[in-house]
């Protein structure tokens, strides 16, 4: 069973394939030029004995019907000519007369018998014909015995049958012949064969070679000993996929180097409020006889660290479960109106003293509610909580007869113009330190984007 799976592999490679394929190549045409050369020398063969025979036979004719041998078949001349005939192509002669009897049989078997054939009977009406059976190896020929009756008043003579020669000859000379060529041709293309075959795995072996190297270099860049990149360029075909390589290899990387610096975000942000927790426990402890309103304050402090670790935890946690569930959209018609006036509801309360401005036009739409809230929700709370005291906020909807469009506008405090490509990031923060005193997590730009790209 091992042996018979290792055949099947190896002819579904790439080497196999090239080795039958030449081979197919180099035999079968071969093959073909052997028989078409043989049936060629069969029936060219064929076709000479049979002109010589006709010839001879159409000379004997003419003489039987001048010697009136129909009537006097005791002819000694023309009788030799006939067994000379006989002799000479190995074959068989008979003469019959009008009334279908045979007068002269060289095999001396049928004479005075009667014979009723196809061709006899078309010969009677004036056709030579010339019959080749290469199952039974004989040619066989009728010739019809005329003789001149009267001329016509165009000038033509007109010609009455009085008889047929019936000439069979025997074709296994050239059946021997054939044979011969055959059996040279057979060794000639086995010799061919071998060779091709031979040929065929050298070539095979050779053009298979890049992707071996290309294989071979793939596996010295994954365990880290080879080249940064994939250099084949033997043939335009491994040059391409090289590229293509490379150009893929080059964008693993990059996703590579962005997944080590998220893991790395993630550990600090999620480090950083268990060391302040760590800390203000710590100095707790170590205080004998510490007030009341210390203890209070301290441990208002851990709970917003407490706070801010799981607010963390959970942007992570949609930002997962946008990425493993990217075909996850349940779409439903919503009414975006009453949806934006439940967000502005639920973040009225940080607004604090900044104004919100509800601009709305009556707009229904085909979204996933749960995720188009999420994207929404950052954008505004973003806009309130990066804005200056006593800021404004505007959020409008508008709507064509395709889309419908949201925009949210603040007076706060904005982002340079350096920072823009890089406010989707995930835990990119223009500004730090004020996104640590508002409670950010740099991670709602993320989510937003995720969430309108699904």
């Amino acid at each position: 069973m091992i042996k018979f799976r290792k055949l099947f592999d190896f002819l579904k490679s790439l080497k196999a394939r090239l080795i039958i394929l030449f081979i197919l190549i180099g035999t079968i045409p071969g093959i073909l030029l052997r028989v078409g050369m043989l049936n060629s020398y069969e029936n060219r063969a064929v076709s000479i004995r049979t002109s010589e025979i006709l010839s001879q036979a159409k000379i004997l004719a003419n003489q039987i019907v001048s010697n009136d041998y129909l009537n006097h078949s005791s002819s000694i001349q023309i009788n030799a000519q006939l067994e000379q005939l006989s002799t000479i192509y190995d074959g068989r002669v008979m003469i019959i007369d009008d009334e279908f009897h045979i007068i002269k049989d060289t095999y001396k078997l049928d004479e005075g018998k009667t014979i009723v054939s196809e061709e006899v009977i078309k010969s009677f009406y004036g056709d030579e014909i010339t019959k080749y059976d290469s199952e039974n190896s004989y040619i066989e020929l009728a010739i019809p015995l005329t003789y001149s009756t009267s001329e016509q008043e165009d000038g033509k003579t007109e010609r009455q049958v009085i008889g047929v020669m019936m000439v069979s000859v025997s074709t296994d000379s050239i059946n021997l012949n054939l044979e011969y060529l055959s059996r040279n041709a057979m060794i000639i293309q086995m010799v061919c064969i071998f060779t091709v075959i031979f040929i065929s795995v050298i070539l095979a072996i050779q053009l298979v070679k890049p992707f071996h190297k290309m294989s071979s270099s793939i596996d010295m860049i994954q365990t880290g000993y080879g080249e940064d990149a994939l250099l084949i360029n033997d043939y335009t075909e491994t040059t391409m996929i090289c590229d293509k390589f490379n150009h893929m290899l080059g964008r693993m990387k990059v996703l590579d180097d962005s997944r080590q610096e998220f893991v790395s975000n993630v550990s600090h942000e999620l480090k950083t409020p268990l060391t302040s927790m760590k800390v203000l426990a710590d100095s707790i402890n170590s205080m004998e006889d510490a007030p009341i309103e210390l203890y209070k304050e301290f441990m208002g402090d851990i709970g917003n660290e407490v706070d801010r670790e799981t607010k963390i935890i959970n942007d992570l946690l949609s930002l997962v479960k946008m990425d493993k569930a990217a075909g996850d959209i349940n779409v439903a018609n919503v009414n975006i109106n009453e949806l934006l006036e439940q967000i502005l509801k639920r973040l009225k309360p940080i607004a604090d003293k900044q104004h919100v401005l509800e601009s709305f036009r009556p707009v229904s739409a085909d979204v996933d509610e749960v995720k188009i809230t999420l994207a929404f929700t950052n954008l505004i709370e973003n806009a309130i909580k990066y804005n200056k005291e006593e800021g404004w906020v505007h959020v409008t909807l508008n709507a064509d007869h395709q889309y419908f469009y949201l925009k949210v506008e603040d007076s706060g405090i904005g982002i340079p113009e350096e920072s823009l490509e890089h406010i989707y990031e995930r835990f990119y923060r223009v500004d730090k330190s004020h996104s640590r005193e508002i409670g950010g997590t740099g991670l709602g730009l993320a989510i937003t984007r995720n969430a309108i790209l699904m």
